[in-house]
């Protein structure tokens, strides 16, 4: 046999092998595929607004994954406290100047049951928008100080400020906030003042419980904020001061007179009793009750808090479980989705579904299945493959074309929202095609000729 016999076999080989109809068929989109007409459309700026239209609605999440448990609760209102005591027997004693010691002047100290507000400095912030606190600036909802000296604020967490200074809350608020990536700029004030009360009872115009604020309480100031005293004659009057276990008195008379007596500094739990029969048991007996009645008021708002600690926690529990019911029921594939479906020359062809509550783009889906690759993908011929609604063109398919020659072209595909039941395809280069057709033909083409050359 001559050197161009197997040059001969080879080429009678492949000729027999086309004849044959052995070839490599690439898919691509063509405008006719058997009886599905198929409409190709290029994706522009116009026709993503055309395209957009198709309705659509989201899946939304279960109502487990919108509720909150602390949302759902509220604490109860404390039991009802008893009557003050009644102690009609009357020694008279004379008036005896003894004041307290006195007070040096404090910093106000936030404690349970203080509602504070946090206001921004600026609009648009980023504290402003914290859940909850623009609408603590414009409708003045602050934060209620709890049992354990924490305020909830959503988003952030819950700082504890009990027992701290104005200038410490702050700093221990700028801390969290810049812990958590967000710009601290914000103002801290007290809008209610519960927490530190002294109780004024007796010969005044309104026996009250006046709160304890940023201004240091004087006798004066407390006596003024229960209506003055109601005194006839203020020789026979005193005003005794119920402190720690301790009673001091100061005659009213002396208290007209002497502004130092007027400014005594008065504490948070102080009982001031303005008494006109000089009965020492009596108001001994009133400030007693009164220790009493804070007492079980702390009690019972302790009790209060519990039960709603323990209610939230019941519901948080509930919450956990439907939402982990749902989640295995998604893993088992036991929940319907709305899926898109992804072929071609793409990193892995799979379906991917649709988020809840939002609508993806063709963006999305192409990141998120991890793209493709330009060496076998074109990226001139990316389609998205969407069959029309309309039972009267029942089988019609629109190929929406992508080309993204130019990387500009995925803005538009960042627009482009997807349905369920798209089809993303994208054609392989053509290079890619002659390869794989060259990979397929040759070991065929060389086995065949190695039988002829053998024979």
């Amino acid at each position: 046999m001559t050197r161009r016999a197997p040059f001969a076999v080879l080429m009678a080989v492949a000729l027999t092998t086309a004849s044959c109809g052995i070839t490599y068929v690439s898919p691509s989109v063509r405008n006719q595929s058997e009886d599905v007409p198929v409409r190709v459309m290029t994706i522009s700026s116009q026709s993503v607004l055309m395209a957009n239209r198709a309705p659509y609605t989201p899946q939304r999440l279960p109502q487990a994954f919108y509720e909150t448990a602390s949302g759902a609760g509220q604490m109860r209102q404390p039991a009802a406290l008893p009557d003050a005591p009644r102690v009609p027997d009357a020694r008279y004693r004379e008036p005896v100047l003894r004041p307290p010691p006195p007070l040096e002047p404090a910093p106000y100290r936030i404690g349970v049951g203080d509602v504070v507000l946090l206001a921004t400095k600026s609009a648009g912030s980023t504290v402003e928008q914290l859940s909850g606190l623009l609408a603590a600036q414009t409708q003045r909802q602050g934060f209620t100080v709890r049992d354990d000296g924490t305020i909830s604020i959503p988003d952030v967490g819950a700082p504890r400020i009990g027992g701290l200074t104005l200038e410490e809350a702050e700093n221990e608020l700028f801390e969290m906030l810049l812990a958590n990536g967000m710009n601290p700029a914000f103002s801290l004030e007290v809008q209610d003042f519960n927490a530190h009360k002294v109780v004024v009872g007796g010969a005044v115009g309104s026996p009250s419980v006046v709160p304890i604020t940023l201004q240091p309480l004087t006798l004066r100031l407390a006596i003024a904020a229960a209506g003055g005293l109601a005194v006839p004659d203020t020789r026979f009057a005193t005003i005794r001061i119920f402190r720690n276990g301790s009673l001091y008195e100061i005659p009213v008379a002396e208290f007209d007179d002497d502004a130092d007596l007027q400014d005594t500094i008065l504490r948070s739990g102080d009982a001031v009793f303005v008494d006109l029969t000089y009965d020492y048991d009596r108001a001994l007996e009133y400030f007693r009750q009164q220790i009493d009645v804070i007492a079980l008021e702390r009690q019972s708002r302790q009790q209060a808090f519990q039960e709603l600690q323990a209610e939230i926690a019941f519901r948080q529990a509930a919450l956990n479980e439907r939402r982990s019911n749902f989640q295995t029921r998604l893993d088992l594939g036991a929940e319907a989705r709305d899926y898109v479906y992804l072929s071609g020359e793409i990193a892995n062809q799979t379906r991917l579904p649709l988020p809840f509550g939002q609508k993806a783009s063709l963006a999305d889906i192409l990141f998120e299945a991890g793209g493709f690759d330009v060496t076998t993908g074109n990226p001139s011929h990316i389609y998205v493959l969407r069959p029309s609604p309309e039972p009267e063109e029942f089988g019609a398919v629109t190929a929406w074309h992508l080309d993204a020659r130019n990387p500009a072209a995925f803005t538009l595909a960042a627009r482009f929202e997807m349905r369920p039941d798209d089809v993303v395809f994208i054609e392989e280069q053509p290079i890619t095609r002659w390869n794989r057709a060259l990979r397929q033909f040759f070991p065929v083409l060389i086995n065949t000729a190695r039988s002829a050359l053998g024979d």
